[in-house]
């Protein structure tokens, strides 16, 4: 089977982590573009080749990962639009981009892949949602599940629904942390060691998902699991409910998603 060839515009954290993810499948020829030459000199030593240009990125490699902040697409686009031709894939991984921006900056009839990681990919277990755009063929999209799916599960999302999705899998990593440093920030307060706590807390969340995902039981029927009557979990769980923490995530959730829609304007 021969190798692909994929270029990365962008070899940030996110950039980075699917390159080396890539690297280490052997499945792809990997080239790339960055400004930062420091950054694209530590790659090459990894066997990465070193693009002068994102339009040399796109007359090399069919597909493209844009790897870059939402802020900085217009001028990313705006270097590479003559370059782009039909046979290219244009892979975006940043927050509100969408199909139809990329087909207005650059062709027409572009083929795009629209991507939501999240930065447990830097470990190798990354949460990844895709869109197939209009001109991709199931085929292009497979292949680009591929280079994602070295860095963790990938699922399958609608294109309408893109936005929506960031909230569940690419920003949920922080609002997990922040939840999470409230349970280790207590324990340090009555006397239990910082590290010891981290390690405790991230464990159950770790036997937490897995029991979400392997038991074949609901959440609700989980919760249920571990709520004794009349014991320490339901007094705890009376405080998220006085505090409304369900609302509280469905508000974070809708604010991130108006912030994506606001992000592709």
């Amino acid at each position: 089977m021969s190798k692909i060839k994929v270029g990365f515009i962008g070899t940030g954290n996110m950039g980075g982590a699917i390159i080396r993810g890539l690297l280490k499948s052997g499945n792809a020829d990997v080239c790339a573009y960055d400004p930062d030459s420091e950054k694209l000199a530590a790659l090459e030593k990894e066997g990465v080749k070193a693009a002068a240009s994102g339009g040399e990125l796109c007359r090399e490699c069919k597909y493209i990962v844009l790897a870059v902040k939402p802020q900085v697409f217009d001028a990313v686009l705006s270097d590479i639009k003559d370059f782009v031709s039909e046979e290219n894939v244009i892979i975006s991984i940043a927050a509100g981009i969408t199909e139809e921006y990329i087909r207005q900056q650059t062709i027409p009839e572009v083929r795009t892949v629209i991507v939501m990681p999240n930065t447990p990919f830097l470990l190798g277990k990354g949460a990844t949602a895709m869109a197939k755009g209009e001109y991709t063929s199931e085929e292009e999209f497979e292949t680009a599940a591929g280079i994602f799916r070295t860095g963790g599960t990938v699922e399958f999302v609608p294109m309408d629904k893109m936005k929506e999705v960031i909230a569940v899998n690419g920003s949920s990593p922080a609002f997990i942390y922040l939840y999470a440093k409230g349970f280790i920030d207590y324990a340090d307060s009555v006397g239990i060691d910082r590290e010891a706590a981290l390690r405790l807390f991230a464990q159950s969340l770790i036997g937490s998902a897995a029991m979400m995902t392997d038991s074949g039981k609901s959440i609700d029927e989980l919760i249920k699991m571990v709520s004794s009557p009349g014991g320490t979990t339901l007094a705890g769980l009376d405080a998220l409910y006085e505090g409304r923490l369900t609302e509280i995530a469905d508000d974070c959730c809708k604010r991130c998603t108006k912030r994506a829609y606001e992000l592709s304007k």
